[in-house]
């Protein structure tokens, strides 16, 4: 007999079908469907939906039920200015202490990555979230080389609007081959180490997504996605 889901267990899976954009912006979480899905009764279920709501994740809206949040641009964007700001830190003391075998271990990952992206030509079929967890894993090895890796937990931990716009990003932004070419390039500036142009590349390759969707993100397509203005 397989062991029955932890509350936690339960958090997670709905938390990651959330961020996923499986369960999209405005979809409505039935308590009765749940507690049929996973086989618990309803005080499990209720307090799993309130941890969601606390984390922003769905509004419980009485009389109406539970429904997920739409994503808010404004918080993406404040966001992306702050990745963009501790990350060109931490990249240039990374290039200025970083050995040779540090050097070493972000190629890989930059091969890992490369690995990854094949099959991008059918998005029903290519594993986004491999792909998005072989990025944060290059990212990661600056962070840990110079001691901020607190700093880089609070930045991936899923987050109810920048985690669903970066999905969304490689679905309709289609931004694999802009991702691969900016990682090249903060491997030729490590190589070469060069701090000149970090804070220019990490805003590139940050805001790539905002630049990739353009004038989408505000149209009848993608508006169900996002908070109204």
């Amino acid at each position: 007999m397989e062991n029955a889901l932890t509350n936690d267990d339960i958090y997670q899976i709905l938390e990651s079908e959330i961020v996923s954009l499986k369960t999209a912006p405005g979809d409505a979480l039935s308590e009765n469907s749940l507690c049929q899905r996973f086989h618990v009764s309803r005080t499990p279920i209720r307090s799993v939906l309130q941890r969601l709501e606390q984390n922003r994740f769905v509004d419980i809206i009485p009389y109406k039920g539970t429904i997920v949040t739409p994503i808010d641009l404004d918080i993406v964007n404040q966001m992306i200015y702050q990745r963009v700001a501790i990350e060109t830190m931490v990249l240039r003391d990374f290039i200025k202490s970083c050995s040779p075998t540090d050097v070493e271990r972000v190629r890989y990952s930059l091969q890992i990555i490369q690995g990854s992206a094949k099959g991008i030509e059918d998005l029903e079929t290519f594993d986004i979230n491999d792909f998005l967890d072989k990025d944060l894993l290059m990212h990661e090895i600056w962070f840990h080389a110079t001691g901020k890796m607190f700093l880089w937990e609070r930045l991936t931990t899923p987050h109810p609007d920048y985690s669903r716009f970066i999905r969304l990003d490689v679905v309709g932004g289609q931004n694999v081959p802009d991702v691969l070419v900016d990682h090249q390039e903060m491997m030729r500036l490590i190589d070469a180490r060069c701090t000149d142009g970090i804070e220019e590349l990490m805003s590139r390759h940050l805001y790539g997504g905002v630049r990739r969707l353009g004038g989408r993100l505000f149209s009848d397509e993608y508006k169900k996605y996002f908070k109204a203005p």
